[in-house]
């Protein structure tokens, strides 16, 4: 008999590195492709069996999420909601999403793309009886980030915020993933700002308790930025990470929605993606790595380069945006140029001729 358990998702991030994307859509919900990020974690839960529910830990904007998400029938998962009264930090967040819960829970934080393998976590998580499991994931920059050092035998030693040069002693990072004991949460003090990675983690290893690391070596990214919110995409399309919608060996070659309309006269340059609805004109050319959102119009002889243009967007004839991202609903002039770096928010418009980035 397969035994149940749940899994928290920290959705309550108020997404400030991608603004002005996230004014409007929760960094939870950003489109990823044609779907919402949050789906690219609950299909990775998926993986194991034992999860029968997911609870998304809100605080930002909850309504806008819940919308978007539903109740989880369209994606075989039921979803459960939980808004906290006021900002309870990590740990306190998982304590209070977990409030009745008795069992093994499993933690995501709000943006991580991964294809941790969950059962192997899970399994070392059991045969170690540990009360809590961090998942781990190499970096080439370690001095950037919060390291985490294990011993040999993979329990968690302590950890280095940000250290020095002549301080760095491993090269693993918190990949934000975590598979807990709820009866430890007497450690977080309740209706507290509480930090699960600061505080209730080296309370664990300062008491002694089988605290153990998985070290997952595949394919990990933080999305919080621009840079890694374009990069994500431009992963997926190559294979560097295996998930919708290139998940089934169409790598390298443009993915054309069946509903989208597509001019004969259109170039279109392997790998991109134009989403359900969306129409590309004649002369238009769309460049690898671009990204054309749902009901996105894109006019005569316009050039979409290396970008991702976000649903209702319109662009006008010849036009050019170049290796960066729109929200919802922009308006382009013809001739206008976008340029690289350029993040523009939702309903913005760009009149003719204009620069921009």
């Amino acid at each position: 008999m397969i035994s149940v358990m749940k899994a928290v998702l920290l959705a309550g991030g108020l997404g400030t590195r991608l603004r002005p994307l996230t004014l409007n859509t929760p960094k939870p919900v950003v489109p990823i492709f044609d779907r919402p990020f949050l789906h690219y974690q609950i299909e990775l839960l998926k993986q194991l069996p034992e999860v029968d529910e997911v609870i998304l830990s809100l605080n930002y904007q909850p309504a806008a999420i819940e919308r978007v998400v539903g109740d989880g029938s369209d994606i075989g998962l039921h979803i459960r909601y939980v808004v906290e009264p006021t900002p309870l930090g990590t740990g306190g967040a998982v304590k209070y999403a977990s409030s009745g819960i008795e069992d093994t829970v499993i933690v995501f934080n709000g943006d991580v793309l991964t294809d941790t393998d969950l059962q192997a976590a899970l399994d070392l998580h059991r045969r170690r009886d540990a009360k809590a499991t961090i998942v781990l994931t190499p970096t080439e920059n370690p001095s950037a980030y919060g390291l985490v050092e294990t011993e040999e035998a993979g329990d968690v030693r302590r950890f280095l915020e940000k250290p020095s040069a002549n301080e760095i002693t491993c090269d693993t990072i918190n990949a934000g993933i975590y598979i807990l004991e709820t009866q430890m949460f007497d450690l977080i003090p309740t209706a507290t700002n509480w930090s699960i990675e600061r505080k209730y983690f080296p309370s664990l290893v300062a008491r002694g308790d089988t605290f153990v690391a998985y070290v997952h070596r595949g394919y990990w990214i933080d999305i919080g930025t621009p840079e890694k919110y374009m990069q994500a995409h431009r992963d997926i399309m190559t294979g560097a990470c295996h998930a919708y919608p290139f998940a089934h060996g169409t790598t390298g070659q443009p993915h054309v929605a069946v509903d989208a309309v597509v001019d004969p006269e259109a170039q279109l340059e392997g790998p991109c993606y134009i989403a359900p609805h969306a129409r590309v004109d004649a002369g238009a050319r769309i460049t690898p790595h671009s990204v054309i959102g749902t009901s996105v119009s894109v006019g005569t002889g316009a050039v979409i380069d290396g970008a991702i243009l976000w649903p209702g967007s319109v662009i006008g004839s010849e036009a050019t945006i170049r290796h960066a991202v729109l929200g919802h609903d922009v308006i382009v002039e013809a001739q206008a140029v976008v340029g690289p770096g350029a993040v523009i928010g939702d309903k913005s418009v760009i009149t003719r001729y204009t620069h921009v980035g």
